[in-house]
């Protein structure tokens, strides 16, 4: 496991360099970004301080490792959330299953889109008469296909890989077809769970194709350049955590956990920063009755923040969610996560279900590390 942290920390560094030689306009800052809200109403509640604490079918997605921790046969996990007072809508849908004793597959689709968007470039007919009738509507919205694959390697280290497809449209106007890699690493000592999660490891790609014809008169009359396909690049970033399950007597316990989330794309408005890399921490915790009836809380997304007066103060996100397991198949959770004041409310409600079938026996797995 050291050996597997320091190479992937060592390889992290060396792309950091070579992302240097990339202009901004292939390397922007923030490049498929709505790969990095998250999914799982539990995750969300926790402030998003997941690597090292998942333990379900959406591990696909924050540690791939995790998921053999998963105790049943077929695992089915459905997301909703609005954003931006409803104008977004955020879905999630994951499915995982156990392939032999020691290894778990997964496959996640993520959707992030805004509907139904006025195109109003014919709202004027030939006569220069006003028409509503004119009016079309399109979508814009990115999809991620994750495929993951999880493998025990023995009691304490657990080791885990996505591929994933990335496919992003602006109606008629654009479209974009990205492809990378994620690793993702567990090391377990009876409590306490040390994680690493690399995304885009190899960089992830998106080629962008733009139907120039259907804007270059607009584009031409507002005397803005006419856009030509590119190539958009998403470089690395690694994300340690770690977490500790606490025993509290005989009916409580508390799951704490920390993420340092790590770019390599320069300065960032983080707690930590300089223009090599950038760490923006996160911090969880769940409280769980009986493991029946959970109640979490998590802060994120620490940032710097100015007044009018030039006064700078530390500001950060709040999260904060329950979940109920109603039988050995279904389990409801729910988050309220803080956006910030970008929207006419706020505060974004998260709702997930989790399905769970066919409970495999105490002895199916080769290593008994996840029974606590």
């Amino acid at each position: 496991m050291v050996k597997f942290l320091c190479a992937t920390c060592l390889f992290c560094f060396q792309v950091f360099w070579a992302g240097e030689v990339f202009s901004q306009s292939l390397t922007p800052k923030y490049s498929n970004e709505f790969l990095s809200i998250g999914v799982g109403a539990r995750a969300l509640g926790m402030g998003g301080a997941q690597v090292g604490a998942v333990r379900d079918v959406t591990a696909a997605y924050w540690n791939p490792a995790a998921l053999t921790s998963i105790r049943h046969q077929y695992e089915f996990s459905l997301m909703h959330a609005e954003y931006f007072a409803g104008i977004a809508q955020y879905d999630y849908l994951g499915f995982s299953t156990p392939i032999g004793n020691q290894n778990q597959v997964a496959v996640s689709l993520i959707r992030f889109g805004v509907d139904d968007i006025p195109d109003t470039r014919f709202l004027y007919d030939a006569n220069g008469a006003l028409n509503y009738n004119n009016i079309q509507f399109f979508n814009a919205a990115d999809y991620a296909l994750l495929l993951s694959f999880a493998r025990d390697i023995s009691d304490k280290i657990k080791l885990g890989a996505n591929a994933k497809v990335v496919h992003r449209n602006v109606g008629k106007f654009a479209q974009a077809w990205g492809f990378g890699l994620d690793l993702g690493g567990l090391y377990i000592q009876k409590r306490m769970t040390i994680g690493l999660m690399v995304r885009d490891i190899t960089t992830t790609y998106n080629a962008w194709t733009h139907n120039a014809e259907l804007v270059r008169e607009v584009y031409a009359q507002t005397n803005n350049e006419v856009p030509l396909n590119t190539v958009e690049i998403t470089l690395p970033k690694a994300i340690a955590s770690i977490a500790y399950d606490w025993k509290l007597g005989e009916k409580f316990n508390l799951l704490t956990a920390l993420d340092l989330e790590t770019t390599f794309d320069g300065a960032r408005n983080t707690v930590i920063s300089s223009s090599a890399l950038s760490i923006d921490p996160k911090f969880g915790l769940e409280l769980g009755f009986k493991q029946l009836v959970f109640v979490r809380g998590g802060v994120s997304n620490f940032q710097y923040i100015k007044d009018f007066q030039g006064n700078e103060s530390l500001n950060f996100l709040p999260a904060a969610g329950i979940g109920v397991i109603l039988s050995e198949r279904f389990q409801i959770d729910y988050a309220l996560s803080d956006l910030g004041d970008v929207s006419e409310s706020p505060y974004s409600h998260i709702f997930s279900v989790k399905v769970s079938l066919e409970k495999i026996s105490s002895d199916f797995r080769k290593f008994k590390s996840w029974e606590r």
